[in-house]
C-alpha cells in the first residue's frame, strides 16, 4: 500500500503535464491572424524571452552560489545533510521552467484571443483560459511532481543506509531535503515576481503617462513606443512571475504539512507516513478536478457571464477536491492521533480541510466585492475621481484600508476552527486544502494577462471596435480574477507561515516566543518593518524605471517626426531595453533582504528573536500584502469603470473624459502596489520562514532536547506519562506529589 501510493503521486503530476501538453498543442493550432497581427506578437513573443535570459542569467549565478554554502552548511551538524544543494539547484529549475511554461504558451495564445475575438466572444474566452490551463497545470504538474520524485528517492535512500528501516533522524534530513527544494523555488520565486514586476509597471507607467494623458491616444496605440514594452510586461511579470510565484506557494505549503506530518507517530498501512504523504496525494487529487473544472469554463454567446463561467469551473473543482479529501483522509489516516501534546482524529483533519477551503472561498468573495466593477468600493472610486487625482487616490487607499477587515477576522476565524480540529497538523492542511486547486486558480489568474495583450494587439492593428470591447469584457474580469488570486495567495500564505513556524520552534530547541524579552521584542518591530521597506524598495524601483520610460517615449514623439501621424515607426526596443536592464538591477536588493535577514538575526541573536521576527514579517506582510492588491485592484477596474461608461451625478462619462484622466492617475499609483510589492508579499513571508527552517539545526540551543527526530519514542514516551498519570487515584497523586516535595 506505502509504494502504492508513494509512486501515485508523481503519476499524478505527470497527468496534469500530458494535459497541459494536449492544451498546449491545441493553442498553437488555431489561427493566428494577419500578417501585422503576427508582426505584433513576435516583437512581444521576443522581448519577454529576452528578459527571461537575461534574468534567468543573473539567477543562474545566485543559484549557484547558494547551492555551494547550502552544501558546505549541511556537513556542519548531524540533522543536516549536503545533498540539500542538489535539491535547491531542482527547485530553482523547476521554478524557472514553471514561469517559462506559462510565458511561452502566453505568447502563443494573446494574438489568437485576438483572432477569436473577431469571430465572437465565446471563442475568445476558449483560447485566453485553454492559455491559461496550461499554465495552471504546468505550475501543478511540476510542483507535484518534483515533490513525489524527490520524497521517493530519498525515502529509498535513507531506507537503504539505515539497514531496511527509517529511524526519526533519517526521516529528517530527507524532510530537509524538501525544505531545499522549496527554498529554490520560493528564492526564484522572489526574484521572478519583483523582477517581472518592476518590468510591466515601469512599461505600464510609461506608456499611460505619456500616451494617455500627455498625447492623449490609448495605451496600446502602435504610436506608443512604450506599448510594446507594456505588453511584454504582462507576460514576464504577471504571467511569467505569477507561475513562479505559484509555483513556490504550492510547494510551500505542500512542505509544511510534511514537516508538522513526521512528528506525529501513526500505525497505519502506509508504514507510518501516511501524515507525510496526505498532503501530496491532495495535491495530486487536485490536479485532476482542476481538470475537471477547467472543462466547465464556458459561456453559449456574447451575452454570456464570463465572471459566472468562471465561478462555476472554480467552484466545482473545490468541491469536489474537498468531497474526495473526505474519503482520503479517511482511508490514510488512524482514527487518533497526537502532535505535542494535542490529540485529534481523522475527522478532525478533514474538518481542518473544510475550514482551509471555506477561508480561501470567503478571501476571494470579499477580494472581488473590493476589486469588482459595479460593486460599492470600486463605485466610491468612481465617484470620487469626478473632482481629481487627489481624492481619487484618497478613495483608493482608503478602499485598501478598509479591505483588511474582513478577511484578517476570516483569517483568524480559520486559524483558530483548523488548530481547535487537528491541532497545528490542521492548520498546516487547511492551507494544503486551500492550494489543492492551485492548477485551477492559476488557470483563472493566467488568462487575464492573455486578454489584456489580446486586446493591446486588436488596438495596434487596427481591428474593428467589437474586437477590443470582447477583449475588454475578459480583461475586465481578468482584473478581478488576479486580485482574488492574489488574496487567495495571502491568506495560503498565513497558514503555512504559521505551520513553518511551528515546525522552526520544534527543530530550534524552544519551547516559545516570549515577547515580555526585550531582544525577542525587538525582534518583532524589526519584522513587522520589513514587508514595509521591501515594499519601499520595489515601488521605488518601479517609480525610476518608470521616469527613464517616460524620458524616452517623449524624447521619441519629439525627435522622431511622424510618429503620430503614422508615418514613422517608434523605437520599441529601446523601451524595452530600459525595463529589461532596470527590473534585472533593482530586484536584487530586495531579493537579499528577505534571504539574508533570517540568516543574520538567527546566527546573531539566536532562535528565539528570529522566531519574533518572522512572526512580526508574517503579521505586518499579510495586511500589507492584502492592502496593496485590494486598493491596485480597485483603481485599476475605476478606471476600467470609465472607458465602459458609468454614471456620476446623473451624467454619463466616458474614456478621455477630465474624471476619466482622473482615474489613470489612481491607476497609476496602484500598478506597483497590485504587480510588484503587493504579490510579493506572500512569497517573501514564506521564503523567510524556509530560511529560518534550514538554520534551525545550525542555530538550535538544545539540538537533541527539541529534536523530535525519533517521534515515535516521542510520541510513546508522552503515552506512557499520561497512563501513569491516570493510573493514580487523587488521594495518591496528592500523596505522591508531597513526597517528591518534602
Amino acid at each position: 500500500m506505502e509504494s502504492t501510493v508513494l509512486y501515485l503521486i508523481p503519476a499524478l503530476g505527470l497527468l496534469g503535464l500530458v494535459v497541459m501538453a494536449v492544451k498546449s498543442s491545441w493553442v498553437s493550432k488555431q489561427s493566428s491572424g494577419d500578417d501585422k497581427m503576427v508582426e505584433l506578437s513576435t516583437y512581444i513573443a521576443e522581448g519577454a524571452m529576452a528578459f527571461l535570459k537575461a534574468e534567468w542569467k543573473v539567477l543562474g549565478y545566485f543559484s549557484v552560489v547558494a547551492a555551494a554554502l547550502l552544501a558546505w552548511s549541511g556537513t556542519m551538524v548531524e540533522t543536516s545533510s549536503p545533498v540539500i544543494a542538489i535539491s535547491f539547484l531542482i527547485g530553482a529549475i523547476f521554478s524557472a521552467t514553471a514561469g517559462y511554461f506559462g510565458m511561452n504558451i502566453a505568447t502563443k495564445a494573446n494574438v489568437r484571443t485576438t483572432q477569436a475575438a473577431r469571430t465572437d466572444l465565446k471563442s475568445a474566452l476558449k483560447v485566453a483560459f485553454t492559455g491559461g490551463t496550461v499554465m495552471g497545470l504546468g505550475v501543478a504538474g511540476l510542483a507535484v511532481l518534483g515533490l513525489g520524485s524527490l520524497f521517493i528517492i530519498f525515502y529509498n535512500m535513507y531506507v537503504v543506509s539505515t539497514g531496511g528501516s527509517v529511524n526519526g533522524m533519517a526521516m529528517e534530513k530527507a524532510i530537509e531535503v524538501l525544505a531545499g527544494f522549496s527554498l529554490g523555488a520560493e528564492s526564484i520565486a522572489l526574484f521572478a515576481r519583483v523582477g517581472g514586476g518592476i518590468y510591466t509597471k515601469a512599461a505600464d507607467v510609461g506608456a499611460d503617462l505619456v500616451g494617455k494623458v500627455e498625447a492623449g491616444i490609448p495605451e496600446d496605440d502602435v504610436r506608443n513606443p512604450a506599448t510594446i514594452a507594456d505588453n511584454v510586461g504582462d507576460n514576464v511579470g504577471d504571467v511569467a512571475g505569477m507561475g513562479a510565484d505559484l509555483f513556490g506557494s504550492y510547494v510551500a505549503t505542500i512542505l509544511a504539512t510534511m514537516v508538522l506530518g513526521r512528528e506525529i507517530a501513526v500505525s497505519d498501512n502506509f508504514g507510518g507516513l501516511s501524515p507525510i504523504l496526505l498532503p501530496m496525494v491532495i495535491a495530486g487529487i487536485g490536479i485532476i478536478f482542476s481538470i475537471i473544472g477547467c472543462a466547465m469554463v464556458r459561456i453559449s454567446d456574447d451575452k454570456g457571464d464570463v465572471q459566472k463561467a468562471l465561478n462555476i469551473g472554480n467552484w466545482s473543482s473545490v468541491i469536489l477536491t474537498t468531497i474526495a479529501c473526505y474519503f482520503l483522509v479517511m482511508w490514510m489516516l488512524p482514527q487518533n492521533m497526537t502532535l505535542r501534546g494535542h490529540e485529534f482524529t481523522n475527522m478532525g483533519v478533514f474538518w481542518a480541510i473544510l475550514v482551509g477551503s471555506i477561508v480561501g472561498a470567503l478571501m476571494s468573495i470579499v477580494t472581488e466585492f473590493y476589486t469588482a466593477m459595479g460593486k460599492r468600493p470600486v463605485n466610491s472610486i468612481v465617484q470620487q475621481s469626478d473632482t481629481g487625482a487627489a481624492t481619487n487616490i484618497i478613495g483608493g487607499l482608503s478602499v485598501g484600508m478598509e479591505s483588511t477587515l474582513i478577511p484578517t477576522i476570516i483569517l483568524a476565524a480559520g486559524i483558530y476552527a483548523s488548530h481547535h480540529f487537528a491541532g497545528l497538523y490542521g492548520v498546516a492542511i487547511a492551507a494544503a486544502g486551500m492550494m489543492a486547486t492551485t492548477a485551477m486558480q492559476l488557470a483563472i489568474d493566467a488568462f487575464g494577462p492573455i486578454a489584456d495583450n489580446a486586446g493591446g494587439i486588436a488596438e495596434m492593428s487596427g481591428l474593428p471596435k467589437e474586437v477590443r470591447e470582447r477583449t475588454d469584457i475578459l480583461d475586465a474580469v481578468g482584473n478581478t480574477t488576479a486580485a482574488t488570486g492574489k488574496g487567495f495567495a495571502i491568506a495560503s500564505a498565513a497558514l503555512t507561515a504559521l505551520a513553518l513556524f511551528a515546525a522552526f520552534v520544534g527543530l530550534a530547541g524552544i519551547d516559545s516566543i516570549d515577547i515580555y524579552k526585550a531582544d525577542v521584542l525587538a525582534g518583532l518591530f524589526i519584522g513587522g518593518m520589513i514587508p514595509f521597506i521591501f515594499s519601499s524598495l520595489a515601488i521605488a524601483a518601479v517609480g525610476r524605471a518608470a521616469m527613464e520610460m517616460v524620458k524616452e517615449v517623449r524624447r521619441q514623439f519629439k525627435e522622431i517626426p511622424g510618429i503620430m501621424e503614422h508615418k514613422a515607426k517608434p523605437e520599441y526596443d529601446k523601451c524595452v531595453a530600459i525595463s529589461t536592464q532596470a527590473s534585472i538591477r533593482e530586484m536584487m536588493l530586495p531579493g537579499a533582504i528577505a534571504l539574508i535577514t533570517p540568516v543574520v538575526v538567527g546566527f546573531a541573536f539566536g532562535p528565539e528573536v528570529l522566531g519574533g521576527l518572522l512572526a512580526g514579517v508574517t503579521v505586518s506582510g499579510v495586511l500589507m500584502g492584502m492592502f496593496q492588491n485590494n486598493a491596485g485592484g480597485a483603481w485599476d477596474n475605476a478606471k476600467k469603470s470609465f472607458e465602459a461608461g458609468v454614471e456620476i451625478n446623473g451624467r454619463m462619462e466616458y474614456k478621455g473624459s477630465e474624471a476619466h484622466k482622473a482615474s489613470v492617475t489612481g491607476d497609476t499609483v496602484g500598478d506597483p502596489f497590485k504587480d510588484t510589492s503587493g504579490p510579493s508579499m506572500n512569497i517573501l513571508i514564506k521564503l523567510m520562514s524556509i530560511v529560518a527552517l534550514i538554520i534551525a539545526p545550525h542555530i538550535s540551543v538544545a539540538p537533541h532536547a527539541a529534536d523530535h527526530s525519533d517521534s515515535s519514542i516521542y510520541e510513546t514516551n508522552t503515552v506512557i506519562e499520561q497512563e501513569l498519570e491516570e493510573s493514580f487515584t487523587d488521594e495518591e497523586q496528592e500523596d505522591l506529589d508531597e513526597k517528591i516535595s518534602n
